[in-house]
C-alpha cells in the first residue's frame, strides 16, 4: 500500500539577462503561467500549441506515424490483464470502438483456457459519458468480495482527483441511493455491505484544512449507509504535514480479512494501523515497511529499511495475532542480493508468489508456509525478460504471469498445479518485424565508478560508426524499475525506421533494491544524473552513436532528468522529449502533489538541500547557449501531479531567450498526458516525428 504520486518549492524568481541565469529575487515573471484554467494561460497554450504542432503534423511522416500509433493502441491483439475476484477474472479493455473503455468480466476457468473468453460487460464508460455528458475517465474499482457491491472512481479528463458511486454488478448499474463521494483525491474501502472507510477532503474543520500539504486526505472516517457523509466517525488521523492516508482490505486464505489503514508521514515512511472492534491499533512495524499480503494467518511485508537482523530490501513474515505487539517474531523468506530485486508479491490459497530482478532480468519465486517454515522453489519462466503478475487471489490455487522482452511479445501463463508450474496460454502476434533486432546489455562506470546497467536494441548489422539514430529512455527516482519490456511504439515507430533504442537503469530507480534508490535521494541525486551522462557517453564511446544522433526522453520525475541534462551536457544530445516534467525545483513544494515529494528531492526550506536545489533546477538555470538542443515538451491542464505550470514557465522561458522549442499541452490527458486511446497515439506520432527530424534528418 504505496501512495505513488509526485512535485516542492518556494521562492520567487527573477530574471537576470538573457544570457545569464534565472536569478532568484522576489518575483517570478511567469507565475502567472501557474492559473492552470486561467483564460491568459489557456490562451498561451493554444498559442504555443498551434505554433508547434504543425511543425510535426504537416511533416509528410507524421500521417504514417499517426496510423501506426492509432493501430497500436486500438489493436485487438493485446493480452486482457485485470485482477481475480470471485472465480472471475476482471478486465478494463480499450479500443478504437470503446475509446474510453469497458468494465467487463469473465469466468476464471474460461479465461485460464484461452486468455480470451466470453466477457460479460459491466459498464461502458463511453456509454455512461455520452448520457452524463461528462469526460469520464475509468480510474479504478474498488469491491466487497462475496457481494454485488463496488465502488467505482471516475475522473473528469483524467485527473487524479475522482468521483467515487456505488455500482451493483448483479444489475449492472449505479445504486440509486447508493455511496456517492463528491470529487477529491482519495479512496475507499468496504468494512461491510454497509459500511465503508472513506479518506477524502472533509472540508475545512475550525477553520483547518482535512487534507495534507500535498492535497490528499488526512483523516479516514467511517460512513454508514442512509446516513450524510458529515455524520461519518474518525478512524484514524494524520496532520497537515503528512503525505496522505488511505484504508485497505487484505484478505487470507480462508477467506476471512483485515482492514488497514496507511498513513504516508512522509512519501517513503508511514504508520501502519489495524482497524479492529475496538478501535485503531497501531501494527508495530518499521516506517519503511509494506505490507504485502496475508497469508495462513502470516503478515507478508518488504523492508525499505534493515530491521532487527532481517536485511534492507527482504520479504519477511510475522504472525497476525502478533502484529501489535511490542516484540512480534518474524521469519525471513527472502533477502535480494545486491543486484537482485523484488517487484511485486502476491497471495494465492497456497502459496506466496514474488517476481523479482536478477541484473535487470525478471524471475518467480515460490514461498509455501508448511504451519512451521517457510519452503522455497522457483516457477520456471523464459529468462532475459521483464516478468510480472497478471491476476492472483488469496481464495484461488491459480494464479497468472506475463513475460515479455523487448522483442518479444508479451505472453499470458497460467500458473497451474498449485501456482508451481507455468503454462502458456496466449502469446501476442508481433506488432513490428522484430527479426533484424537484438538486444545487448552493457555497464557503464559513473563518476564514482558504480556500475550502471543499460539495454541497447538494435540492428543485428548495425554499424559501429557513430551514427545510428539513438533514443535514450531514463527516469531514475522513486524507486521505479525499468525493466525489458515489449513496447509496440518503440518497435514499429522507431526499430523498424532505422532507430536504436537504449533504456538505463540509473540510481534512483528500483533495479537493484532501496540501497539503489536512496543512493540518489536528496543532495545525492547528482550520481543520477552523472549515471545518465555515463550511459550517454559510453554509447558514444562505443561508437553506437554521436551527439548528432542521440536523443533523451523522460516523464514525470524523468522530465526534471531531461531538463537537467540539457543544462548539464547539452553537447551530448540533438534531441530530448520532455514530458510532464518537474522543473521549477524552487516551487514545486508549493505545487499541487509537490510537497509529498519532498522526501526525495530535498526542501527548498532546508538551506542544505535548497543550495542543491538551486543548483539543478532546470527552469531557474536556464540560460542561453548555442549547444542546446531543441526540445519537445510536452504536459497536461488536467494533470494534477505535476503542475503544468512547470512546463510552461520553462518553456516561456526557453522563448525568452530566443532558444527554439516545440511544445504541446493536452487539454485533457491527466498525468500521462492521454486520457484515451487516440490521443495516447496523437502524443506518440508527435514524439517520433520530432525525434525523426532531429535524429534521422
Amino acid at each position: 500500500m504505496r501512495l505513488t504520486i509526485l512535485a516542492v518549492g518556494l521562492a520567487a524568481l527573477l530574471l537576470g539577462s538573457c544570457t545569464g541565469l534565472l536569478r532568484m529575487t522576489q518575483h517570478d515573471p511567469y507565475l502567472w503561467l501557474e492559473d492552470v484554467e486561467g483564460a491568459r494561460a489557456l490562451d498561451w497554450v493554444r498559442a504555443e500549441n498551434a505554433r508547434s504542432l504543425p511543425v510535426l503534423e504537416n511533416d509528410p511522416r507524421y500521417a504514417q506515424l499517426h496510423a501506426n500509433a492509432l493501430a497500436i493502441a486500438n489493436s485487438h491483439d493485446r493480452l486482457a490483464l485485470g485482477s481475480i475476484r470471485d472465480g472471475y477474472l476482471y478486465n478494463f479493455w480499450q479500443d478504437e470502438t470503446h475509446v474510453r473503455g469497458l468494465w467487463r468480466r469473465a469466468p476464471l476457468a474460461a479465461y485460464a483456457q484461452g486468455g480470451n473468453p466470453a466477457w460479460e460487460n459491466l459498464i461502458d464508460f463511453d456509454a455512461l459519458a455520452s448520457a452524463e455528458g461528462k469526460n469520464w475517465v475509468f480510474k479504478g474499482v474498488d469491491c466487497l468480495d462475496a457481494t454485488n457491491h463496488c465502488m467505482v472512481s471516475l475522473s473528469d479528463g483524467g485527473k487524479d482527483a475522482v468521483v467515487w458511486r456505488e455500482f451493483d454488478i448483479n444489475t449492472k448499474s449505479f445504486v440509486a441511493n447508493g455511496f456517492v463521494l463528491p470529487e477529491a483525491k482519495g479512496g475507499v474501502e468496504w468494512e461491510n455491505p454497509d459500511t465503508l472507510l472513506v479518506a477524502t477532503d472533509w472540508g475545512a474543520e475550525n477553520g483547518q484544512p482535512t487534507v495534507t500539504e500535498s492535497g490528499y486526505p488526512m483523516i479516514v472516517k467511517r460512513w454508514r449507509r442512509g446516513t450524510p457523509l458529515a455524520s461519518a466517525t474518525e478512524v484514524v488521523r494524520g496532520v497537515h504535514s503528512d503525505v496522505g492516508i488511505g484504508a485497505g482490505a487484505i484478505q487470507d486464505v480462508d477467506g476471512s480479512r483485515i482492514l488497514v489503514v496507511v498513513n504516508a508521514t512522509t512519501f517513503f515512511e508511514s504508520d501502519k494501523f489495524l482497524i479492529t472492534a475496538s478501535g485503531a491499533e497501531r501494527i508495530n512495524i518499521p516506517k519503511k515497511a509494506n505490507i504485502v499480503g496475508l497469508h495462513k494467518g502470516q503478515l507478508l511485508l518488504t523492508l525499505d529499511e534493515a530491521w532487527g537482523d532481517k536485511p534492507q530490501g527482504a520479504l519477511i513474515s510475522m504472525p497476525l495475532d502478533q502484529a501489535t505487539s511490542a516484540t512480534p517474531a518474524t521469519t525471513l523468506l527472502y533477502a535480494p542480493g545486491p543486484r537482485e530485486s523484488i517487484e511485486q508479491v502476491e497471495v494465492t490459497k497456497d502459496a506466496v508468489l514474488v517476481a523479482g530482478y536478477q541484473n535487470v532480468r525478471g524471475r518467480v519465486l515460490r514461498f509455501a508456509f508448511d504451519g512451521r517454515a517457510w519452503i522455497e522453489t522457483s516457477v520456471a519462466l523464459p529468462e532475459n525478460g521483464a516478468v510480472g503478475f497478471a491476476g492472483a487471489s488469496p481464495t484461488e490455487s491459480q494464479a497468472f504471469a506475463v513475460f515479455e522482452d523487448f522483442l518479444t511479445p508479451s505472453t499470458l501463463y497460467a500458473l497451474d498445479n498449485h501456482a508451481t508450474v507455468a503454462r502458456a496460454v496466449r502469446s501476442l502476434p508481433a506488432q513490428f518485424d522484430a527479426s533484424p533486432f537484438t538486444t545487448e546489455q552493457f555497464e557503464a562506470a559513473s563518476r564514482d565508478g558504480t556500475q550502471v546497467p543499460y539495454f541497447v536494441v538494435h540492428r543485428k548489422d548495425m554499424p559501429l560508426n557513430g551514427a545510428n539514430p539513438t533514443l535514450l529512455y531514463g527516469y531514475g527516482g522513486f524507486q521505479v524499475s525499468m525493466t525489458p519490456s515489449y513496447a509496440a511504439n518503440v518497435g514499429k515507430l522507431w526499430l523498424e525506421r532505422g532507430g536504436t533504442y537504449v533504456l538505463a537503469n540509473i540510481r534512483g530507480g528500483g533495479e537493484f533494491g532501496p540501497a539503489w534508490h536512496e543512493a540518489g535521494l536528496k543532495t545525492h541525486r547528482q550520481v543520477i544524473y552523472d549515471d545518465f551522462i555515463a550511459v550517454a557517453e559510453d554509447l558514444i564511446a562505443r561508437h553506437i552513436t554521436s551527439p548528432r544522433r542521440l536523443g533523451i526522453e523522460g516523464g514525470s520525475n524523468g522530465g526534471l532528468l531531461m531538463g537537467v541534462m540539457l543544462n548539464e551536457r547539452p553537447d551530448l544530445f540533438h534531441a530530448a522529449v520532455i514530458q510532464v516534467p518537474l522543473m521549477d525545483m524552487l516551487r514545486y513544494d508549493q505545487l499541487l502533489a509537490g510537497a509529498s515529494w519532498v522526501d526525495e528531492y530535498g526542501s527548498p526550506h532546508v538551506p542544505e538541500e535548497r543550495a542543491f536545489l538551486e543548483r539543478i533546477s532546470p527552469y531557474q538555470n536556464l540560460r542561453r547557449r548555442d549547444d542546446f538542443p531543441l526540445p519537445f515538451i510536452e504536459t497536461s491542464t488536467k494533470d494534477d501531479r505535476v503542475h503544468p505550470g512547470h512546463a510552461r514557465k520553462y518553456a516561456a522561458r526557453l522563448e525568452e531567450l530566443g532558444m527554439p522549442f516545440l511544445y504541446y499541452e493536452n487539454i485533457e490527458g491527466g498525468h500521462s498526458a492521454a486520457a484515451n486511446q487516440n490521443e495516447a497515439a496523437r502524443r506518440r506520432a508527435l514524439e517520433y516525428t520530432y525525434l525523426t527530424q532531429r535524429l534521422m534528418d
